[in-house]
């Protein structure tokens, strides 16, 4: 281990010679006086060849316009999961790609060169509250939200809002048992027309509730009605009966509990079981679900293992400074907030009681910031920032930060440029060009996915990265 380590150090000491010299010189070319290029250390994780869509996006200095060459990642479009506007990706611990930004839940197990879709079948599972057939493949148009719980069972959701031959305005519990391999399906009637996306996240168990028990439970909202009325809350302990769940008012004033989110060793299935972060709260691997800023005046809530709600503070008594956080498997607590053209990480190592900060600030190359998203991996000491923004020249641009070793260094490494920047497009029905969403994950071998737009396809499209820092083996589970 110890060799292990002085090797990194070394390669890392390396990699940021590579860095320097290369956005000196530019284009990734080698200068007379460089000792490397700025890949130096770096490997293709597979041949690109052998993929359907390669493609080359531009590599750079973090925080300046010096680019040092080009980095290929692998592209796909909605025929990968994804509908007409979005695409909603997650990763899991055994290394699986999963997007459910479409009709039904779709994913690679060999980093996008193949790809599987289940769709329900005629008659829903055994025990379902509200049993009902359906016509598989014929639903019609849908999308959906999926992440993998930490037991490594995966939670989903479909919303099927339009006519067809099997109804309309149509709610799906989707669910994969780990330990048995197979998907199942039931119907659930959401409380409001147009739920219009669902948003999805564990509750870390064992739960005992009078909603049921389980090894965890899966609470879904309406990103539309959680957002503008505080509506949209449903729960389920079982991955596929949900039930109508209250959440508080925003000036609730409840009983304060103390949460303590300092841990000493969290194990590799905290890299994959951040929710996509509009649903603005992270699973506690004590139990529970935490929901930072979530009253007025800036106090987090609680929702512990009994599915009671507490108003909550960290261990000193304090909120957290993000409703964005989330956990990862090194234990680090993440942050991040975003305000005009600015964006801040932040990272805690005792549970939100000190902090350590590093500024994106885009006010030179952005008018405002579209849509963004982050991951963090633990076992890879990485974390991954996404933004879109609206460039002060027209139109939307896709960038991503690398930190590689965050534990020693906030400050990114390099910046991609995803796709061409050459489309501007907006969020929202109605609009012509639409990307509505930000959405990413991180594989297990350190491989970054992302959603980005540009003028090569009509439709939001992803890329899976190749060109990976030489490791000594990826994290496996």
């Amino acid at each position: 281990m110890a060799g292990a380590r002085v090797s990194r150090v070394v390669l890392a000491v390396m990699m940021v010679s590579s860095m320097t010299l290369a956005g000196c010189f530019g284009g990734g070319e080698v200068g007379e006086d460089s000792l490397a290029p700025w890949d130096s250390g770096y490997n293709y994780i597979d041949t690109p060849s052998s993929y359907e869509d390669p493609r080359n996006f531009t590599v750079g200095a973090p925080f300046s316009n010096d680019t040092w060459g080009n980095s290929t990642w692998t592209v796909y479009g909605n025929e990968h999961g994804g509908n007409c506007c979005e695409h909603y990706l997650a990763a899991t611990k055994e290394g699986w790609i999963l997007n459910f930004g479409g009709e039904y839940p779709t994913w690679s197990e060999d980093r996008g060169l193949t790809w599987k879709e289940w769709q329900p079948t005629i008659f829903s599972q055994f025990g379902c509250y509200l049993p009902k057939p359906t016509v598989p493949g014929q639903e019609g148009l849908g999308e959906g939200s999926i992440v993998q719980a930490t037991n490594g069972d995966l939670i989903a959701m479909g919303w099927f809002p339009y006519p067809s031959t099997s109804g309309a305005d149509q709610f799906y519990a989707f669910f994969y048992d780990a330990e048995d391999e197979d998907w199942s399906w039931c119907y659930n009637r959401p409380p409001e027309a147009f739920y219009d996306r669902s948003w999805q996240v564990e509750v870390t168990g064992p739960i005992s509730s009078i909603y049921g028990s389980g090894p965890w439970a899966s609470l879904v909202i309406s990103n539309f009605w959680h957002q503008v009325a505080n509506r949209g809350g449903q729960i389920s302990t079982d991955g596929l009966n949900y039930q109508n769940f209250d959440f508080p008012d925003r000036d609730a004033n409840l009983d304060v509990m103390e949460v303590d989110l300092d841990f000493e060793e969290l194990g590799v299935e905290w890299d994959y079981t951040k929710p996509h972060k509009e649903m603005r709260s992270f699973p506690v691997p004590s139990g529970g679900l935490y929901f930072p800023n979530y009253f007025d005046g800036g106090v987090d809530a609680y929702l512990d293992t009994s599915l009671s709600w507490w108003a909550a503070t960290n261990a000193n008594g304090s909120s957290l400074p993000s409703q964005y956080c989330s956990f990862d498997s090194s234990t680090a607590l993440h942050c991040v907030t975003a305000a005009g053209t600015v964006l801040q990480h932040m990272l805690s190592w005792d549970g939100g009681l000190t902090w350590t900060n590093q500024t994106y600030n885009l006010s030179s190359v952005a008018t405002e910031l579209e849509e963004w998203e982050f991951h963090a991996n633990g076992a890879q000491d990485l974390f991954v920032l996404n933004v879109r923004y609206q460039s002060a020249e027209g139109p939307d641009v896709d960038v991503a930060w690398h930190v590689r070793e965050y534990s020693e260094s906030l400050v990114p490494d390099m910046k991609t440029h995803l796709g061409l920047g050459d489309l501007d497009s907006t969020s929202g029905a109605g609009n012509d060009i639409r990307f509505d969403f930000a959405s990413m994950g991180i594989l297990p071998d350190g491989g970054a996915f992302i959603a980005y737009h540009d003028s090569t396809d009509p439709d939001p499209l992803f890329g899976v990265e190749m060109l990976l820092p030489v490791r000594y083996g990826p994290a496996v589970a």
